[in-house]
């Protein structure tokens, strides 16, 4: 779930994005390319019927007993009880564990806790992960939050589970619900939060369920040229056409640019406003549209990333092979952006170097400079996108200039494990839904086969990001409906071993 308005180095670091190439294209999770007007529309007026708001007075740092770690903060979480059983009859909790950005985007695309709670009895707790939302150290302040590295120090995953951890074992002691079993659910960031959750706090949830979660895009252990080549097999799968004129049209917007008057040509084909315009913006924001059509390649129509009509990737590529525009390249990617950028016909023109953050997302940039290096940045020669080589240096470099510090590529899978993770998961962990949905760009980083009995790997073809999370509709295909269906039947399964257990200990 998530990602940044231009992609590249912006993703890294916000002060790189008006030199943007389509040569280093790292896209990272969070995006803010939705307009507030966008995202006040998107949030449901049946808000309060959803959650209700809390905060748990939470401390600054679990790993350190310095006089600053004893400092708190309010960490914001949502919590929905219309459906619990209660303490009485341990019925069990479903917590979401935070995202990068506010929580209360991620609870309103969550509809399958929703829809299920009814079924286990479960109370609904999503937790907002700290330094994004409302969840800020340091006296609530963003500013001051975000204002330089010794502060932003503490903004890491390991800190967010156990936040996560800490905040449950209080909400459960002070519910006397210590005896309800507790299932983690995340898509996207939060699904590697709630894989490695369970795996690092076994004691506190029995299962998980992890969505297009990709917790192998780390440390070579896969392709830099998946994440791309995932993209260029989506658009070539709808038009082999679709997919030459995209790959074609990154020199045209070149050659375009250096001709007398050239920006204006593309100002005009584009429909930009009347303010910044160059080659590298166009080609980053065209980059962007592609990428985001095809992590949200949906069945039905989406308001999540923006407003999309169902299959986005189809109905861009049917843009493009529109006969009505021609020859005229530029006409052809205009009318697929506006698919993406302007489904609902509202705008006017389009701004290339738009830095609005209506979902609060702006701490990824430090994250993606110190653990979360996620290889996704590589073009093969058949790419739709230019031929180009990962490059690690162009993420230091960005990081030193941003934050000065140095990326550490290789903690996560220090911390959390993901070499040979068939051979090693299996020795210790359990209890684990790893679900995949092929179209899904970051797919290619995810656990696409069962390790064990217990740690599953459910795969749809025509998936895209954490599909499964999404609330139903009646048009959802019949293989979507399976795969919530048997996620429902393997949660069931967890919990009914947990209460076959709790009985036997009561016994001792």
């Amino acid at each position: 779930m998530a990602i940044w308005p231009l992609l590249l180095l912006s993703a890294i670091c916000p002060l790189f994005s008006s030199a943007i190439t389509t040569t280093n294209k790292p896209p990272a999770f969070p995006s803010s390319f939705i307009h507030p007007q966008q995202l006040r529309s998107s949030l449901s007026t049946k808000t309060n019927k959803l959650y209700e708001e809390k905060f748990f007075t939470q401390i600054l740092d679990h790993f350190n007993y310095n006089p600053q770690s004893y400092h708190t903060f309010q960490q914001r979480y949502l919590i929905n009880d219309k459906h619990w059983g209660g303490p009485k009859n341990n019925s069990p909790v479903f917590v979401y564990t935070g995202n990068e950005g506010d929580i209360e985007w991620f609870a309103q695309n969550t509809g399958f806790m929703f829809e299920t709670a009814p079924h286990f009895k479960a109370l609904l707790v999503f937790i907002e992960h700290r330094f994004y939302g409302k969840s800020m150290p340091f006296g609530g302040s963003k500013e001051t939050a975000y204002s330089n590295s010794s502060t932003l120090g503490y903004l890491s995953s390991t800190q967010a589970l156990a936040d996560y951890a800490t905040l449950i074992l209080d909400l459960k002691k002070n519910l006397t619900a210590t005896d309800s079993p507790v299932v983690v659910f995340g898509g996207s960031y939060g699904g590697m939060l709630a894989a490695w959750f369970r795996l690092k706090y076994p004691h506190i949830a029995v299962g998980a369920l992890a969505s297009s979660a990709p917790i192998l895009n780390f440390d070579n252990i896969t392709s830099p040229f998946s994440f791309n080549n995932i993209i260029t097999q989506d658009f070539r799968s709808e038009s082999e056409n679709c997919y030459k004129v995209i790959k074609r049209s990154w020199q045209e917007i070149d050659d375009t640019a250096a001709k007398p008057r050239g920006l204006e040509i593309l100002r005009k084909s584009f429909r930009i406003c009347s303010n910044y315009v160059g080659a590298g913006a166009l080609q980053g924001w065209l980059s962007s549209a592609y990428t985001y059509a095809a992590m949200t390649d949906y069945p039905t129509p989406s308001n999540f990333l923006s407003p999309l009509p169902a299959y986005p990737v189809k109905q861009m590529c049917k843009a493009i092979d529109d006969p009505k525009t021609g020859n005229i390249t530029f006409e052809k990617l205009y009318g697929a952006a506006n698919i993406f950028y302007n489904h609902t016909g509202d705008a006017k023109c389009f701004d290339l170097i738009d830095n609005s953050d209506p979902h609060g997302l702006g701490g990824w940039s430090w994250q993606a400079c110190t653990e979360m290096i996620l290889l996704t940045d590589g073009s093969a020669e058949d790419s739709m996108f230019p031929a180009s080589n990962y490059s690690y240096n162009d993420r230091v470099e960005s990081c030193k200039y941003g934050y000065n510090i140095e990326p550490r590529p290789t903690w996560i899978p220090t911390e959390f494990g993901a070499h040979n993770i068939h051979r090693v998961l299996k020795r210790f962990g359990s209890n684990i839904i790893f679900f995949n949905g092929l179209r899904d760009p970051w797919s290619g980083g995810g656990v696409l086969k069962d390790i064990s009995k217990s740690l599953v790997a459910i795969v749809a073809k025509e998936g895209a990001h954490h599909v499964d999370l999404r609330f139903s509709t009646k048009e959802d295909p019949n293989w979507l409906q399976h795969v919530r269906k048997t996620e429902v039947q393997i949660i069931s399964k967890w919990l009914s071993q947990y209460y076959h257990d709790l009985a036997d200990s009561s016994h001792y």
